[in-house]
């Protein structure tokens, strides 16, 4: 074969001494006749065939799409610290001004988390990392004047959850390192290690909500579930806690999510459904419990705030559809004040600068990478800090999407966002892709989809992103529709699409694939033995394989919290249920070629329910490809790691889906 001067050209522009192409080895380096990309030796490689190194040319530009994510201000200056990728795995940045140069602080071949600034001088932050993707994360400092980077945990539990003192000399943050399961409460002088200590011993999942403004408090909250949690206050002098959310034997679970005190101390700031289907914004007054809503007008979640710092102006994004609509509202009259139009997307990370004259956030759209803004509220200014890289396309070749709805055969209405490819490009019935969140208490939403757009503009294929039932951002009734036994109807929710897309002239029935990472791979897993004859192939990531082998081997830390959402193995009907329902015994069923991706340090879905499902499917003569990581956890951080994973997928889908 002859090779053509792109190829050649890329071969001989990307090649190190160790041979390398799209972040990948190539075995015949330069001058083999039909080069192949090598898996590094991380990397578990079973049933897949040889990739041609043609796949890592077509596919290059779009591996090399960048994001950013908002961190923290600097509490003296208008700088930012900021999460985004120049190589291999996620780090921390500092941007000096809008449109500012990126400059790298931390360099760790595993991703690092969020960062935060000392608050009072910013002289040194705190960041989190964990090690190959196993999530027994740790709270590091790292010193701006020198660039010392000092571990203050264990090393070996999960910590995280830190929150700042308002005088800026501790931290209160949770921590497993007592029994690996329950989250106790910690508190620590960041510039001395030796000054840690727990403050409260708990049993459970807990996490810092604020501090009270003397410092000498803690709200706390107790996470049960999704639709189950309560917050306490915690002296910490006495270590004595009590509850601020009490409910009567009569009614329902409900739940909070962040907050911030109010600057008098005298009450707080909190998101709730305790009297509504959706999650509204409450005050509550610390001393007789009492809640004011301060959203009624608004039947969608409250998904985020924060509150400026003298307490006049609440920053806040609600979850309309899966589209962030970012709003400023007064706490005293609660009327609006005049906020940007921004965009259709998802906003995340919204914080005020601590001088209380502007708000950030990052904003990611269908066309857009996630980015940094920050929005002046008096004079309305929007500056954008971050330009992340979209691999040198234009912006105007991705999708939109559109809002698709369906029926289940209950008569509950689902629905999805539909990706199309232009049909002028790709004329005919389209071969679909159904992408499933995780969680499952998640949801798709239409924000940037990155690589998938290859699939779209480059092979032709339509992918939607349905929000079965249990997804989030419909309410808490539509949340709780799938627990336990009535996880059946997530399961019909799919077979309902796949009689919707039969229905549109313009997508192709016969050809589906169904992916989907985490709750989403076992999902994929249930419906390629539920309707292996109506589906062309199947793709799982970190997917369960059988809840009962799931939860008994999962983190001893996070086994009670899935319990709540899926059963309870111990409990004989949920267990019987179990059984009947597991993709693992039911893989006899599974008659289409079926790919399974798992990382090898995954804390949640442990990389037993991959392999065993993978060995249950070869029994059967099935065709199954299979990739593991040795250095990833739950789905692939690594961008040499995810590049391979997208060369093999657009290989699965040309076979498999495109024939």
């Amino acid at each position: 074969m002859v090779k053509s001067p792109s190829l050649l050209s890329l071969i001989r522009c990307s090649l190190s001494p160790l041979g390398v192409i799209g972040g990948m080895a190539l075995s015949g380096v330069a001058l083999a006749q039909s080069p192949t990309i090598t898996p590094g030796e991380n990397l578990t490689v079973e049933g897949i065939p040889a990739l041609s190194a043609t796949i890592a040319e077509s596919v290059s530009r779009y591996t090399e799409f960048r994001s950013a994510g908002f961190s923290d201000w600097h509490p003296k200056r208008r700088e930012i610290l900021i999460g985004t990728r120049f190589a291999d795995t996620n780090q921390i940045h500092e941007v000096k001004m809008p449109g500012g140069a990126r400059t790298q602080l931390t360099f760790f071949p595993d991703s690092v988390g969020g960062a935060t600034f000392q608050p009072t001088e910013g002289d040194y932050f705190l960041f989190t990392k964990d090690t190959g993707g196993n999530e027994f994360t740790q709270i590091y400092r790292y010193d701006l004047a020198n660039g010392a980077i000092t571990l203050l945990t264990d090393g070996k539990s999960q910590n995280g959850g830190a929150r700042w003192s308002h005088r800026g000399d501790r931290i209160a943050y949770t921590s497993t390192r007592r029994n690996g399961r329950d989250r106790d409460i910690y508190v620590i002088d960041p510039r001395d290690p030796k000054t840690d200590k727990v403050v409260a011993t708990l049993a459970g999942s807990w996490s810092v909500g604020d501090w009270s403004p003397d410092d000498e408090s803690l709200i706390i909250a107790n996470y049960v579930s999704i639709n189950d949690s309560s917050l306490w206050l915690l002296n910490l002098k006495t270590g004595e806690k009590t509850l601020l959310t009490p409910r009567n034997k009569m009614q329902e679970p409900f739940a909070y999510g962040g907050v911030k005190f109010s600057p008098d101390g005298k009450g707080f700031y909190t998101t709730t459904d305790r009297d509504s289907e959706f999650r509204q914004l409450a005050y509550v007054d610390l001393a007789t419990r009492a809640h004011r809503y301060l959203t009624k007008d608004i039947l969608w979640d409250v998904e985020g705030f924060d509150l400026s710092p003298d307490g006049k102006v609440i920053a806040l994004t609600t979850n309309e559809n899966g589209v962030s609509v970012l709003r400023l509202r007064d706490t005293a009259s609660g009327k609006d004040r005049k906020a940007p139009q921004l965009p259709l997307g998802v906003i995340s990370g919204l914080t005020f600068h601590p001088n209380g004259k502007e708000i950030a956030f990052a904003l990611n759209s269908a066309r857009s990478p996630s980015d940094v803004y920050s929005y002046e509220l008096r004079s309305g200014k929007i500056d954008r800090w971050t330009t992340s890289e979209t691999g040198g396309l234009p912006a105007a070749t991705f999708v939109e999407p559109t809002l698709a709805t369906w029926k289940a055969p209950d008569g509950k209405t689902i629905s999805g966002f539909l990706y199309h490819p232009d049909p002028k490009k790709f004329p005919g019935k389209r071969p679909v892709i159904i992408n499933i969140h995780g969680g499952p208490e998640s949801q798709s939403r239409p924000g940037f989809i990155a690589r998938i757009n290859y699939y779209l503009n480059e092979m032709g294929v339509a992918v939607i992103f349905p929000n079965v039932r249990g997804s989030t951002g419909f309410g808490k009734s539509f949340v709780k529709a799938d627990n336990g036994i009535l996880r059946e109807g997530t399961y019909t929710d799919i077979a309902a699409l796949l009689d919707w897309i039969g229905t549109q002239s313009d997508l192709d029935a016969s050809r589906i694939m169904v992916t989907g990472g985490s709750y989403g791979g076992h999902m994929t897993l249930a419906l390629a033995t539920r309707y292996s004859d109506r589906v062309a192939c199947a793709l799982s990531v970190v997917g369960i394989s059988n809840f009962i082998t799931f939860l008994e081997r999962t983190e001893a830390y996070r086994r009670d919290l899935r319990r709540a959402e899926y059963g309870d193995e111990r409990d004989p009907e949920i267990r019987a249920y179990f059984e009947k329902t597991a993709p693992l015994n039911n893989a006899g069923k599974v008659k289409k070629p079926l790919f399974i991706v798992q990382g090898k340090n995954d804390p949640r879905v442990p990389y037993t329910e991959a392999i065993q499902m993978k060995e249950a499917v070869q029994k059967n003569g099935v065709e199954t490809w299979f990739l593991m990581a040795s250095d990833e956890g739950h789905g692939f951080a690594k961008k040499k790691n995810q590049d391979f994973q997208f060369y093999a997928t657009v290989a699965f889908i040309q076979k498999y889906l495109l024939k």
